[in-house]
């Protein structure tokens, strides 16, 4: 028997997709609740930080101790984590204790308790988060990229500012989460072990009366791209490289994953032997595609000393551009590895009723609909080298954005002039 995939639509508007594993007794729930980073206020940016941590401090009529050894005495794995669009509750468990579990999940969201006395904590934790981006460098630099190469509000990192983690209080809190935790932009996801007809009973009772729908955050101007500097003093460059790519829902982004793998899967991609192996300039280099449903980006990352980070910055974008071009065409053999990676890839996620029940979230709001595994693989299937490089002959890199962060800054390259 193969996995089956079923979606309906909640009496409260909220859809609900279930992929029915055989064989596997665990169960998961992913659920994506439309208070992501993007919809904090600009002067109570990080907002949504704190509301992820407190989702797990307390909801209904149990506090912070009762609600966690509740969910202990079932068994339940949960946790909560924020997006761009969503705050995402997460819970892994046996199947056959998920009908004693949904009620405490629903309560998270629909029944918070937003205690006065847990939010400076949280807000300590959050500002620590902050705070430990001086230790890493790389992860700066990330951000400062994002946030010139994508529009407002999508451009933040989702662990906000000193200011506003300051300016945060719970009554912002609270109301914030009664305006955007509606079921029209929900969505929910079950993966393993799970009767879809149960589940949907169980979640009609126990969302009775929960409406609305949260409208989507507007999108603002992109601020400048271009290369930009962080002066740093340390004994390390840090070097980010971001151009568009193709959204999810693109009939071009499977092309653009096998391009990156090229690029930037293992010790044989293009980067890896180019800027660290055939010239040593680099610790580290990579390159990660990220296709979110309206935009996709791509951005390469170089970890340097100062007096190689011009070079590595050099030959980093000239294996970015080269690609593109009738010398750098991909190769049978690079096709035939990356294919062969990405198949194994899916695999392995498989096998995880996690990530499937995350997947089949995520596919719902990117393409309006959950892709079974044996539909990616076909995608994959039918994808053939010329069709890749017909892709490359199109591609364009864009307008660039280039961010460093180290103690001098570099010459700044004609691409992002």
């Amino acid at each position: 028997m193969t996995a089956s995939i079923t979606t309906r639509t909640l009496a409260c508007g909220m859809p609900l997709i279930v992929e029915a594993i055989p064989g596997v007794r665990s169960a998961a729930l992913s659920w994506l609740v439309p208070a992501g980073s993007a919809t904090d206020p600009a002067h109570l940016e990080g907002r949504s930080t704190l509301v992820s941590e407190l989702l797990l401090r307390g909801a209904g009529d149990l506090g912070s101790r009762e609600q966690a050894d509740a969910f202990d005495r079932l068994g339940v794995n949960r946790s909560t984590s924020v997006g761009t669009y969503y705050q995402t509750v997460s819970a892994t468990l046996l199947g056959d204790r998920l009908a004693d579990a949904l009620p405490l999940i629903v309560a998270m969201v629909r029944s918070p308790r937003f205690e006065a006395a847990a939010l400076e904590p949280v807000r300590d934790l959050a500002l620590q988060s902050l705070d430990s981006l001086r230790d890493d460098p790389g992860e700066r630099a990330s951000i400062l990229a994002k946030s010139r190469h994508l529009p407002v509000p999508i451009n933040r990192s989702g662990l906000g500012t000193e200011q506003g983690l300051a300016a945060c209080t719970i009554e912002d809190i609270a109301e914030s989460w009664r305006a955007l935790a509606r079921p029209g932009r929900s969505i929910l996801a079950l993966a393993g072990a799970v009767d879809a007809d149960a589940a949907a009973r169980a979640l009609d009772a126990l969302l009775a009366g929960w409406t609305g729908t949260t409208p989507e955050p507007v999108l603002g101007a992109t601020p400048s791209r271009g290369y930009a500097h962080e002066p740093d003093e340390s004994a390390q460059v840090q070097v980010i490289v971001a151009h568009d790519a193709p959204p999810e829902r693109d009939a071009n982004s499977i092309a653009e994953r096998v391009v990156n793998a090229v690029l930037s899967a293992g010790m044989s991609s293009r980067l890896f032997t180019e800027v660290r192996e055939k010239r040593g300039l680099c610790y580290s280099v990579s390159a990660g595609y990220s296709p979110a449903r309206d935009h996709g980006i791509v951005s390469a990352y170089v970890g340097t000393m100062p007096d190689r980070a011009q070079r590595s910055l050099e030959v980093l974008l000239a294996e970015m551009q080269r690609i593109n071009t009738p010398d750098g065409r991909v190769t049978r053999e690079e096709f035939d590895r990356a294919i062969v990676g990405m198949k194994s890839r899916l695999i392995f996620s498989g096998e995880s009723t996690a990530a499937r029940a995350g997947a089949l979230a995520t596919d719902y709001h990117k393409l309006g609909r959950a892709r079974s595994l044996a539909e990616m693989a076909a995608e994959i299937d039918r994808l053939t080298v010329d069709t890749v490089n017909e892709y490359l002959s199109r591609r364009s890199l864009g307008r660039l954005t280039i961010q460093t962060l180290g103690p001098e800054a570099l010459v700044c390259p004609d691409a992002a002039a």
